[in-house]
């Protein structure tokens, strides 16, 4: 079965903007034209759901100048991109904690979520400020018992699918906090490819690992 639901974790822009002796921030930028690329060509290879992760609970510790540049970047990307997503058939939904996000980016998300509801194409969720023990803590502060499925109804995003397919770039091979529990059967895929260098071959690539691989979800 070809995976339909699929997570990413977009690693490797720091790395890419030093191996061209460039400014940080210049990854970033590579990177969201990057993100916005795999967006066209998961809605293009028939994928229902495209979750990305933009930005972690633990990414604040970076320097201030590097954080503010992600901060003006990413309601600018929610700004120009949209109405292009709105047109393509895709819906936006973000996931993570509002605290300590500018009360102006919050309105930008809140805006594309709203502009983009009815569509149906594919969902891409963006986990910006997110962490999965995050996600798990604030879920159990919610949760009043009831079972597995009462308890994933508290998380940030019940109506996501887990994900058949976690892909990683850059060639690391560790979660990073990252869906922990909607990837407890996920399969993994790791790839070399600086994120700002990931094009359609490397989803290709990592979709056809994927039909290659026997789901078993703990039986035989």
């Amino acid at each position: 079965m070809p995976a339909r639901y699929v997570a990413i974790i977009m690693d490797g822009n720091g790395r890419w903007a030093q191996q061209r002796e460039l400014d940080v921030n210049e990854g970033h930028r590579e990177g969201a034209r990057a993100l916005r690329r795999t967006v066209e060509n998961a809605v293009d290879l028939g994928i229902l759901e495209l979750t990305a992760y933009a930005f972690s609970t633990e990414n604040w510790t970076r320097p201030t100048p590097e954080v503010e540049a992600i901060m003006e970047l990413f309601g600018e990307m929610i700004e120009t991109q949209t109405p292009d997503l709105l047109e393509e058939g895709v819906r936006m939904r973000f996931m993570g904690r509002r605290v300590g996000v500018s009360e102006e980016l919050l309105a930008q998300m809140d805006w594309a979520e709203r502009e983009t509801a009815h569509n149906s194409r594919m969902t891409l969720f963006v986990a910006f400020n997110y962490g999965g023990r995050a996600e798990i803590l604030d879920a159990a502060e919610r949760y009043g018992g009831g079972g597995e499925e009462e308890f994933a109804r508290h998380l940030y995003s019940p109506e996501m699918t887990d994900p058949d397919l976690l892909i990683r770039t850059s060639g690391e091979r560790r979660l990073s906090n990252f869906l922990l529990w909607q990837c407890a059967y996920s399969e993994l895929v790791f790839s070399d490819a600086l994120w700002p260098d990931f094009d359609r071959a490397d989803l290709e690539a990592a979709l056809e690992e994927f039909e290659q691989r026997q789901r078993r979800f703990g039986a035989r």
